[in-house]
């Protein structure tokens, strides 16, 4: 059973590969010199991709936990008691990157896989590659609805041909080739952020899609947001917290309180999965468990929500995010 859903437009870098009895994942380290993939074919080999940075973007780790306890599901066979049996995979998928809401959703989503009515005769390996499958498609979908508001948030404020700034990847970078279909683009500026080559893929892919991008170093940042007078920065989310506060790789905070003092728009593009209503302020996350890197070397920052002008998901946009306006979005009597 082999399985590859395309990105949003069908136009970013591919990450994941599920082959049936292994998940391919893409060695994002290496790029843009090498393309190397790495095959896993348990829970343990997934984690460790997971924790040592081979993915990146929390939505595609998500997807990769998901396949990473039907691959756990379908070395056992058979078990009495799934949900036991399996709560080791789940525990240690969960602890790879704890940063990322969208890895702790997705396995939430295959627990209640396990909790619902399986049957006697029940292929119960089967029926979680088919539930991290279509994680994988809900994410394609996710990231078109994305690309498509945001875009339409830019158009809103200008509908001439702008520069926009990012060291983003994934949904943020569906927003920008969307804009920039829609004619809204003149320039991407990429940041190279820390760590590793995090700026390096972004500019990759736009310029690999015949975007106008150019990558910057962090210290240009300031003097190019003073002088070349982007009207947006558009970024991604590990985690988005009750009040709006964001979760996200390293440089983002700083980003924000740049955008801030130069009068530049902020926008933050993350599925709804991201949102965590029980983490009321990012503050209220340990930054030393969840934060830090190898070596207490930060990985991730929080970004107040009051430097956030606008989080788009694909259930919808929250302008100026406040825990009232995010709540509201993920209402199960909202239809939209």
């Amino acid at each position: 059973m082999q399985f590859q859903p395309q990105s949003a437009d069908q136009r970013g870098v591919q990450a994941l590969e599920w082959c049936g009895d292994s998940l391919r994942i893409l060695d994002q380290r290496y790029l843009p010199e090498e393309t190397l993939w790495i095959e896993c074919r348990d829970a343990v080999s997934v984690a460790e991709a997971i924790r040592d940075g081979v993915l990146q973007g929390a939505a595609s780790v998500g997807i990769a936990a998901a396949y990473g306890i039907a691959l756990a599901a379908r070395h056992i066979g058979q078990a009495a008691d799934w949900p036991q049996t399996l709560s080791a995979d789940f525990a240690l998928l969960a602890a790879a990157r704890p940063s990322a809401e969208h890895l702790g959703w997705a396995l939430r989503m295959l627990q209640d896989r396990l909790r619902r009515p399986l049957g006697v005769a029940a292929d119960v390996p089967a029926l979680l590659a088919e539930a991290a499958i279509a994680i994988h498609t809900s994410d394609d979908e996710a990231n078109r609805a994305m690309a498509k508001l945001g875009a339409q948030v830019i158009r809103r404020h200008d509908r001439q041909p702008q520069a926009l700034l990012t060291f983003g990847h994934g949904s943020a970078l569906g927003v920008i080739r969307a804009a920039h279909d829609a004619g809204l683009v003149s320039r991407v500026d990429v940041c190279a952020s820390y760590p590793g080559n995090a700026g390096a893929i972004p500019h990759l892919e736009l310029s690999q899609n015949d975007l106008p991008a150019v990558l910057h170093a962090d210290a240009a940042v300031a003097h190019l947001m003073k002088v070349a007078n982007p009207s947006w920065v558009v970024v991604g989310a590990e985690r988005i917290a009750g009040n709006g506060d964001v979760v996200n790789t390293i440089g983002t905070y700083g980003l924000a309180v740049l955008a801030m003092h130069h009068g530049l728009r902020f926008m933050v593009v993350a599925s709804s999965a991201s949102i965590d209503l029980e983490l009321e302020t990012a503050d209220d996350i340990e930054l030393g468990d969840v934060l830090a890197g190898q070596g207490g070397q930060p990985l991730f920052d929080v970004t107040p929500a009051d430097l956030i002008d606008v989080i788009v998901t694909e259930k919808g946009i929250v302008e100026r995010p406040d825990q009232a306006r995010l709540a509201g979005l993920l209402s199960p009597r909202r239809l939209h």
